[in-house]
């Protein structure tokens, strides 16, 4: 199909594709911890990731930020999950989520903050990013083979994260 019939028009929703990783290891998730600097979620647990860049599929984006920002190569990641954000304007988010288990390697923390390992069971006690609280501990019961989940998250009139899984 040549690139003009795509459907691409500037009348549609669009999103923007990123990448969100959670390497587990046993019972342990590791979690980046915002440097106190950063724009976006200082001092809140995220897991790794960033946006896709032109040219690269979800997964390879995928790994590449899990190079950038924990040193971390060869690792076997699988989708768990997907979700949409709506924030009202005519482009989104579409988060692509990964999960893998850590079983090598040296891991380096970067600027944007500092990598921990977290006990799963102890994560309530922890400033995590808003839609983790919801969406985390759906991410980590599943299992390798699990199909993977769908969210869709919008704002309220409040301006207040809604969370819902399709």
């Amino acid at each position: 199909m040549p690139r003009e019939e795509q459907g691409v028009t500037n009348d549609r929703f669009m999103v923007i594709p990123r990448s969100l990783i959670f390497i587990t290891q046993g019972n342990q998730v590791l979690l980046l911890k915002g440097s106190t600097s950063k724009r976006l979620w200082a001092n809140q647990y995220n897991g790794i990731g960033g946006h896709v860049e032109r040219g690269e599929g979800v997964k390879a984006g995928a790994h590449r930020e899990l190079m950038e920002e924990a040193g971390l190569t060869g690792l076997e990641l699988w989708l768990c999950a997907t979700a949409v954000i709506d924030v009202g304007q005519t482009t989104g988010i579409c988060i692509f989520m990964f999960r893998g288990e850590y079983r090598q390697g040296t891991i380096v923390n970067n600027d944007e903050g500092t990598l921990e390992w977290i006990d799963q069971s102890k994560l309530k006690g922890y400033p995590l990013v808003e839609d983790l609280q919801v969406i985390l501990p759906q991410l980590l019961a599943l299992q390798r083979g699990d199909p993977p989940l769908s969210f869709h998250y919008s704002y309220d009139l409040q301006n207040r994260l809604q969370v819902k899984r399709d």
